[in-house]
Order: structure tokens, then sequence, then C-alpha cells
């Protein structure tokens, strides 16, 4: 997958399982009502900011300390949402 072909979702998805080691079989799984934070161990407050970072760096897009929050990290829906807002998709 490029990321011309690929997805937002599947990108975001590649990122999880990179950053987080998540297992592919897990990260295929994953859908717009999965929940992130506080409810995926791997990503604690710590990896936040990688997740975050690699996102920046993947997708390119930057993101303001401003706008991170629990909402936009409440779900893999949410999250993929901020994404394509900042992206203007």
């Amino acid at each position: 997958m490029t990321g011309a072909t690929a997805t937002i979702e599947d990108q975001l998805r590649a990122i999880l399982r990179d950053v987080l080691g998540v297992d592919a079989a897990r990260a295929e799984a994953i859908d717009d009502a999965t929940p992130l934070f506080g409810a995926m161990p791997e990503l604690d407050s710590m990896a936040v900011a990688g997740l975050l970072t690699e996102i920046e760096d993947r997708l390119h897009i930057l993101i303001d300390d401003d706008e991170v929050d629990g909402e936009m990290l409440e779900s893999f829906g949410s999250l993929a949402a901020f994404v394509r807002a900042k992206r203007g998709a």
C-alpha cells in the first residue's frame, strides 16, 4: 500500500501497527467504533506523542498541541475524521 492509494484508515492502521506494535490481524480488525485512548493498552499517554508525530510525518499534516484532546483519540473513527479534516478531505 502506498500513500497515494491507501485510504486514511489504512494508513492509520499501519501507523498503529508500527508505533504501538499492534499485530496485523488486530490492526485489520480496527474499525470506526474501536475505542483508542483509555481502552487500547498500548496507547498510553507516553505513546500518544509518538503516534501523533508519526501521523504528522506520514500523512503530511501539522497537529497543534491545542487540537489534541480526548475526543480526538476517543475512537478510531474520531481520529480518522480529525485527519480527514486536517487534510481537507
